[in-house]
């Protein structure tokens, strides 16, 4: 059975990044997008990172533009919308797709072991979150409108397991 270390993305500056970096780590997984409404969560996703990262937490975003076209800039400037509008200084990877045929590996397998309401496996909208254990299994999905600082006490619980 796969788990989370198994999988490799781009990152924002194009460097290849094993996933195996992140063994023995709790991490949350989200697809961001630049103009979204939900786009103020960067900040809550940062404090989240700033306030757990100490103890063994990682927050991915993943940018994505199959929702509404909300993400259209090169990896360039997501990057820097990231930096200067939200100080994000997480770890960020290339746009990727989180739906469909050409969905990156790692968004068909979290969907696949976390799904959403209803048993659905299909990715509503920008910023759904997936925590992932310590062993590298998906612990839960979250969506959209879920606020990172409604995350900490699965959070907590997830870095105390």
């Amino acid at each position: 059975m796969p788990v989370l270390q198994d999988f490799s993305a781009t990152t924002l500056s194009g460097a290849p990044q094993d996933l195996a970096a992140y063994r023995g780590k709790v991490v949350l997984v989200v697809n961001t997008a630049s103009q979204c409404g939900f786009t103020p969560q960067y900040d809550g996703l940062e404090a989240l990172w700033q306030e757990y990262r100490e103890h063994g937490l990682v927050v991915l975003g993943f940018p994505c533009n199959q929702f509404g076209g909300q993400e259209p800039g090169s990896a360039e400037d997501i990057g820097e919308f990231c930096r200067v509008n939200h100080g994000v200084t997480f770890p960020m990877f290339d746009k990727v797709e989180v739906n469909g045929d050409d969905a990156h590996p790692l968004f068909r397998w979290l969907r696949s072991e976390a799904k959403g309401a209803l048993g659905s496996e299909k990715i509503k909208w920008n910023f759904t979150k997936f925590l992932v254990g310590r062993d590298g299994t998906p612990i839960k999905r979250f969506g959209s409108s879920t606020k990172p600082e409604k995350l900490r006490d699965a959070v907590e619980k997830a870095l105390a397991a």
